[in-house]
Formats: structure tokens, C-alpha cells, sequence
């Protein structure tokens, strides 16, 4: 399933930058980077839990937030994009 991750990771401190750049390791290990915090990823329902556990762990649940949008298999039709389109295919070749 095709899982959209968002987040807001508040970075005034150099421990909240270090929560960010953790946060971002960890999709970047899992999926593709559409824009600044957002990713998309190509997730079975195993890595799809295993990734929201080691992201909560990650975060201060008192001043950063993750938003998860699970657009299933048939995501092609779901996605628009305007402006600068730098897709990729999500179920082609990841390399990291």
C-alpha cells in the first residue's frame, strides 16, 4: 500500500533538529521524498507498523506531530500534482 507520511518535527532547540534529521533517516529508509516533510511509501502492513513505532519512538509527543495517509494499492489515480513535478515510479527500483 502506497502510505504518505507527514511531519512537523519543531526544531528551536538542537535536540528537536536532531529529532528532524532522525525523523527524515527513517522515511528516507522507507520511501521517496515528495516534498520537504512528506514522503511517499511503498509499505506491506509489517513495514507500515514497524515504521510508525520506530518514528513514535523518535518524536516528543508534546511538541512535534506525524500525520499518516494510507492510500492503499490503487493510489495512481488519487495523486495530482501542480508546479514542479519531480515524480518517480513507487513501485520501481529504491535505490538508498
Amino acid at each position: 500500500m502506497l502510505v504518505l507520511v507527514t511531519y512537523d518535527v519543531n526544531t528551536e532547540d538542537p535536540v528537536g533538529r536532531r529529532r528532524l534529521r532522525n525523523v527524515a533517516k527513517a522515511c528516507v529508509n522507507k520511501g521517496q521524498r515528495v516534498q520537504n516533510s512528506v514522503f511517499e511509501c511503498l509499505l506491506d502492513p509489517g513495514e507500515y507498523t514497524q515504521l510508525k513505532h520506530e518514528l513514535g519512538r523518535i518524536i516528543d509527543a508534546e511538541k512535534d506531530s506525524l500525520r499518516f495517509y494510507k492510500l492503499g494499492k490503487n493510489y495512481s489515480g488519487k495523486i495530482e500534482t501542480m508546479g514542479c513535478d519531480t515524480s518517480y515510479n513507487p513501485e520501481g527500483v529504491l535505490m538508498v
